[in-house]
């Protein structure tokens, strides 16, 4: 499923190192210790998936992502192949790869589950797959915009937006034994200090809340984004020069079967 809406490198990027600590410690957990291809799937700008080049220098290390602009910001001597490709189609041939990760981007395809045995597959008896998803979508960040863009006039432009979420850690689990995988999954609540003016609208307009601002025309999206940082203003109010952002992650590694 390409993307109905382009990425900001820039703005995706705004804050780099908080959504750079999740995919440190899922990586942490992988236990692979000299495999030949490692993929990072939904890599984004790439900035993350070097880290993957550097645990294993021994590896080949992919990058995919679906959109272009991503892929062409992405480093290009860091000793990764960046490619453009779409996580919902996204195949490779039975045990092709060592390692499997896909950080904080299996959320954007509805009913991703449907994924998991084809990822499965692609991974080599006795391999890893890894991915973390956002599981904070009843926070205000996701319920005020979904609440304001039901409402006219926004309404008649956003009704279309296909919104986007993920399952708790219990639900992966299941899925992923079931596929005969031992399961490693856990949830982590993070508590980001965030500066700067309207942090919370600059950190979702780059990732959640894209869809919904870029389906609006240019002069309702600014009356939006000012009544959307309005309200998360309210929710998140600034304490001692700085907003403080419950984000709830879901975090998952498994090992694959080491037979088929």
């Amino acid at each position: 499923m390409s993307s109905p809406f382009s990425w900001d490198p820039q703005r995706y990027l705004a804050f780099a190192d908080e959504r750079g600590r999740p995919f440190g410690e899922l990586v942490g957990r992988i236990r692979a210790e000299a495999p030949r291809t490692v993929v990072d799937l939904g890599c984004g700008a790439g900035n993350l998936t070097v880290l993957l080049a550097q645990r294993w220098p021994g590896a080949k290390v992919v990058g995919v992502d679906s959109s272009p602009d991503m892929v062409d910001a992405a480093p290009r001597d860091a000793g990764v192949e960046f490619v453009v490709g779409d996580l919902s189609d996204w195949s490779a041939p039975m045990g092709a790869v060592d390692v499997l990760v896909s950080n904080a981007a299996l959320q954007w395809v509805p009913d991703h589950l449907g994924l998991l045995p084809g990822l499965v597959e692609a991974v080599s008896p006795g391999g890893w797959l890894a991915f973390q998803v956002p599981g904070n979508f009843d926070e205000p960040s996701h319920t005020l915009r979904r609440d304001l863009a039901a409402e006219q006039p926004y309404a008649e432009h956003t009704a279309g937006v296909v919104d986007h979420g993920a399952h708790d850690a219990a639900t992966y689990l299941r899925a992923l034994r079931d596929l005969g995988c031992e399961v490693d999954a856990w949830e982590t609540t993070y508590l980001h200090v965030l500066h700067g003016p309207d942090p919370v609208f600059t950190w979702v307009s780059g990732t959640g809340a894209r869809p919904t601002l870029q389906a609006l025309p240019t002069p309702l999206r600014a009356d939006f984004e000012e009544e959307f940082k309005k309200l998360l203003r309210e929710a998140y109010p600034a304490r001692r020069g700085a907003v403080v952002m419950p984000f709830r992650r879901v975090f998952v590694v498994a090992r694959t079967p080491a037979s088929r």
